[in-house]
């Protein structure tokens, strides 16, 4: 099978980035960014996000998940885990997060660390989740291989009888990272494909130094 995609093109021209007017600290341009988009509409969730992770045999491998806050320290999420991504973060806490805005012609794309957050914050966050996400993080153990759905929803149902009428508590396996960046690129469409890239590097006075990259 074949298919030719050399034809899928798109002119992008509805913003500017200009290194001379972008701010000190990366993550106040990305606060900007980030209300921007969800003022301008079109993408459904503007939190989905790329994350990228190093698996145990040093293969890259990505996947979406949700940003759920994001500080001056750096950008939370919540997985599980013993899950594929936990894993490969136990073993090499480097990771890559990229966030792809089409309706502002928008990247961003950071590098950094990943480490726990406090038990406490992971406990916060799991009671405002409702009741039936809080199920799904006890009845799935996520990356394993399952004999059938069926399986999963015989588990779902268990722990649905299992809690009836009670708190469900945040499973220990299951809580938040914070990838703390080292870098943050901010990537502009631009006509003719001379994109505008302005990438932020921590120093180790942890100042940014502000550079721009040829698109």
């Amino acid at each position: 099978m074949e298919k030719d995609l050399s034809n899928y093109r798109k002119i992008y021209k509805k913003k500017e980035l200009s290194k001379k007017e972008v701010p000190e600290n990366p993550i106040e341009l990305f606060q900007k960014w980030f209300y921007e988009v969800e003022e301008f509409g079109g993408n459904i969730e503007p939190n989905a996000m790329t994350i990228a992770t190093i698996d145990r045999d040093g293969t890259p491998k990505s996947r979406v998940v949700l940003l759920k806050k994001f500080t001056w320290e750096g950008f939370i999420f919540y997985t599980n885990y013993n899950s594929d991504k936990g894993k490969s973060i136990e073993q090499n806490p480097n990771v890559c997060l990229s966030f792809f805005w089409n309706n502002l012609e928008r990247q961003v794309i950071i590098k950094g660390k990943a480490t726990k957050i406090a038990t406490n914050l992971s406990d916060g966050y799991f009671e405002s989740r409702p009741d039936g996400s809080k199920l799904g993080a006890w009845a799935s153990n996520q990356s394993e291989v399952v004999p059938s759905r069926k399986f999963l929803d015989n588990r779902l149902a268990a722990f649905e009888k299992q809690f009836k009428h009670k708190e469900i508590p945040r499973p220990q396996h299951w809580g938040g990272y914070i990838v703390k960046p080292k870098s943050i690129e901010f990537w502009q469409g631009r006509p003719n494909r001379m994109h505008d890239r302005i990438r932020y590097t921590l120093q180790e006075d942890f100042n940014w130094k502000i550079e721009r990259l040829a698109p």
